[in-house]
């Protein structure tokens, strides 16, 4: 791997090469944290896991022709080479670093509390247009998740669009100094992880952090919509640019009419004046905003309007964010990668441009702190509000959300477990029914939406 040599590596973790001072100038094919993935000469990193000590798997990735391995412990005398270091977890960092720092690239940072994923997806669809692109994998977007991106990466890529999703204090900085974005941008900033950030002003706190690591002439790409960050003014002498559905944002869009499960059709206005009609096939007002931010990183990239309105007809669908199945009996909309209030009521009004009848299998929604069954409360009933005809609610904490569903006017009914819920649903279903399936991703909702598939 470029830059990766073995002298490098230890120099940029500033550890202790402990081996043949002979192999220091080897370059190592792969970095990798899960020893069942080493390859010849990849570079094994031990991070303990919270009931495993990799340290153990050592001797298997040696077996398996790793070049070498990355230890916080001190292996002694071996008959291979290792570096140690004070901190796996950091030192998986420093080479990620070192390894992104390599290319000469433009590198677009996402963060936000709701609709990363999707608007990475977006993005990405756009600059495919006129770029070669590397992506977030998944949802790889933390301290884990985010060197394994990076080292994913190859040669030829020209533009690194990295994910960057944190629920601590402090986070961030680890996460954007390895990234160094040109561009950042911020989805919005909504209720995710009020367990661990109390407020949403400390959200924001810490989400804004990213532009720190911004590199000189970057641009700052924010939500206009959104009530903390359309009041954000500049952070290191940058202005940042704003999208949304008002004219007040520089990226705006207007003549908006929806096309139910099929998406919504618009205009699209860029800053110089130019505008296009499209239509995002993805339903929701917030596929729009999704859009919009992919039209600002494409027309800073230098995409023509012709290109941006290519890359945003042409987004994929991806289970469990939005995806919308037909089946014999049904039309689901699986969108159950996983959820907070703020993503369950945006899922719950594309259920309702729906045709016919409307029903949501919700479950509970993590991290959401002392105030969790009062938002699960006033997230049924806002399902209840907004035209859902039937809530089930799976999960200690969904038991509040089908009382707010049922205590507003909507047939609801409130399951311990899944297999409750199996046993039951033959029941509950009419053919012909539009069912959302959206929950934490921890729930596993993932078995809904296979078993509706299979009805």
């Amino acid at each position: 791997m470029k830059n990766l040599t073995l002298k490098n590596i230890t120099e940029a973790c500033r550890g202790t090469f402990c081996g043949d001072s002979q192999l220091l100038l080897r370059e190592a094919a792969g970095v990798v944290i899960d020893s069942r993935k080493v390859e010849k000469d990849y570079l094994f990193v031990a991070i303990d896991g919270v009931n495993v000590n990799a340290h153990k798997f050592i001797p298997d990735t040696i077996e398996k022709g790793a070049l070498c391995v990355v230890s916080h412990e001190d292996l002694g005398v071996t008959d291979f080479p290792y570096i140690l270091v004070e901190s796996t977890g950091q030192a998986l960092l420093d080479i990620a670093k070192l390894y992104r720092d390599s290319f000469d690239i433009k590198v677009v940072g996402i963060t936000g509390s709701v609709g990363k994923t999707s608007t990475k997806e977006m993005i990405a669809s756009v600059l495919a247009q006129k770029y070669k692109v590397h992506k977030t994998l998944g949802n790889f977007n933390n301290e884990w998740g985010l060197p394994i991106t990076i080292f994913a990466m190859k040669e030829d890529t020209q533009v690194a669009i990295l994910e960057m999703g944190v629920n601590h204090f402090g986070e961030m900085r680890r996460l954007s100094g390895v990234a160094s974005p040109d561009i950042c941008v911020i989805t919005n900033i909504g209720v995710a992880h009020l367990e661990f950030f109390k407020t949403k002003e400390g959200i924001l706190q810490e989400k804004i952090q990213m532009i720190q690591d911004m590199k000189r002439g970057g641009s700052i790409i924010l939500n206009g919509d959104d009530e903390l960050l359309c009041e954000t003014g500049p952070v290191k002498g940058v202005e940042p640019v704003f999208f949304g559905t008002g004219e007040n944002s520089q990226f705006f869009a207007s003549d908006m009419e929806s096309l139910g499960l099929k998406g919504t059709s618009c205009i699209i206005h860029l800053p110089s004046g130019e505008s296009f009609r499209c239509i995002v096939p993805l339903p929701g007002p917030h596929m729009i905003s999704n859009a919009l931010a992919g039209a600002a990183v494409g027309y800073r990239l230098g995409l023509t309007p012709e290109e941006i309105k290519a890359g945003i007809e042409g987004l994929p669908q991806i289970p469990g964010r939005n995806n919308i199945i037909s089946t014999d009996k049904y039309v689901i909309l699986d969108d159950c990668y996983n959820a907070n209030p703020i993503s369950t009521k945006a899922s719950i009004d594309v259920l309702g441009t729906a045709i016919g009848r409307k029903a949501a299998v919700l479950g509970d929604m993590n991290e959401l702190g002392e105030n969790a069954g009062k938002l699960h409360y006033e997230t049924g009933a806002y399902a209840a509000l907004h035209g859902t005809d039937l809530v089930c609610g799976i999960g200690t904490l969904a038991r509040e959300l089908v009382r707010g569903a049922a205590e507003n006017g909507a047939q609801a009914v409130w399951f311990r477990t899944k297999d409750e819920f199996f046993a039951q649903a033959g029941r509950l279903f009419k053919e012909g029914d539009n069912i959302l399936v959206k929950a934490s991703h921890g729930m596993n909702f993932p078995e809904i939406v296979e078993y509706l598939k299979g009805v």
